[in-house]
């Protein structure tokens, strides 16, 4: 992800600006840039930001959701592929059509010759 152009407390900071800003006179204009600009801004960044906790809630629910769905779904694999195992041999070719891997194309452990310390 890039750098952000802003700093993460931009809208406090904008807040407190607007404030100091009406104390020391709201019609102290710099340039075209008035306290009323800066209160639109953030009150459109506000409202952008409610917005979005909103979506992330949605979102959050939908992953939860989801990753119940994934639980029960991998759940129902792992009993068909068990099932086809169980009827047609775990060597069959119809438990690699499910998934498995047949006994015969199993590699057999490999037992490690350990180097002596001399």
């Amino acid at each position: 992800m890039s750098k952000k152009l802003f700093p993460t407390n931009v809208l406090s900071q904008a807040q407190s600006i607007v404030a100091a800003w009406n104390q020391i006179g709201a019609t102290v204009t710099l340039g075209t840039l008035l306290p009323a600009n800066l209160t639109t801004d953030i009150n459109a960044a506000t409202s952008l930001d409610s917005q979005i906790a909103g979506l992330e809630l949605q979102l959050t629910n939908a992953r939860n959701q989801r990753d119940a769905l994934y639980v029960t779904l991998w759940d129902k694999v792992k009993r068909v592929r068990a099932g086809v195992k169980a009827n047609y041999g775990d060597d069959s070719s119809q438990y690699e059509l499910a998934g498995g891997t047949r006994l015969s194309d199993r590699k057999s452990p490999v037992r490690k010759v350990l180097a002596s310390a001399n």
